[in-house]
């Protein structure tokens, strides 16, 4: 099981300021002491947390793995694939969202899907796609020629009795596992939920970031990470 850590909510503490520290890049260095696989960052539209800059540097110093989740948008593309990170994961978008709402809908977006994915593999991305866990989504993925899907786990973080989701997400993975994809999972887990997650042996790795980030306010980044890698 591998742990990819989201420093979003660093840059967030940044721009409330709108001055230059606590550097997201900086942090990333915690992050990777402490043990983790590797960050993921979202470069969103609006640029509210990450900037070019940032993404440029991460992918510039880090020693383990950059993951940049972004939208369809052509613009955020160019600067990608400009970049050129070792992987992407595709991602809804809606400026006025607090965070990601939901799944990509891979049945209506199916050609600008492919178009970015295209354009990912040919320089040298790693590919992935954020959906729910549904099966029959699952079934149209291989058409698109991914390396992973990421499955939402925030319907899960918001149960209180989580046997069907649990069963759900697994079935999910174990479709997916069979098409020959590797299988990640993220969204709302935390130290109370992340462990039933972590259990489901087909899935590779989990992307988690909001909770850890809070937890490090009192314990500090690198005890935070090394407490959710222990955990998993």
């Amino acid at each position: 099981m591998r742990l990819g850590v989201n420093i979003d909510h660093i840059a967030t503490i940044r721009e409330a300021r709108g001055i230059d520290s606590p550097d997201p890049v900086q942090a990333a260095v915690f992050v990777e002491l402490a043990g983790a696989y590797g960050i993921t960052v979202h470069l969103r539209q609006d640029r509210r947390h990450i900037k070019e800059r940032d993404v440029k540097l991460l992918n510039a110093t880090l020693k383990t793995h950059l993951n940049v989740e972004i939208s369809l948008n052509k613009e955020i593309l160019e600067i990608i694939t400009s970049i050129k990170p070792g992987a992407c994961c595709l991602v809804p978008e809606r400026i006025e969202e607090i965070t990601t709402e939901g799944g990509l809908n891979i049945i209506k977006f199916i050609e600008p899907i492919k178009k970015v994915v295209k354009e990912l593999k040919e320089n040298g991305i790693k590919t992935t796609l954020f959906i729910e866990p549904d099966e029959e989504l699952i079934k149209r993925v291989p058409e698109f020629e991914v390396d992973a899907i990421e499955i939402n786990t925030n319907k899960y973080s918001e149960c209180k009795d989580i046997t069907n989701e649990v069963k759900r997400i697994k079935n999910a993975a174990v479709l997916a596992k069979s098409f020959g994809l590797e299988v990640h999972a993220g969204h709302g887990l935390n130290y109370y939920n992340a462990k039933p997650i972590a259990e489901i042996s087909e899935i590779e790795e989990l992307n988690i970031g909001h909770s850890i980030i809070g937890r490090a306010v009192f314990v500090g980044l690198e005890r935070a990470v090394k407490e959710m890698i222990e955990l998993i």
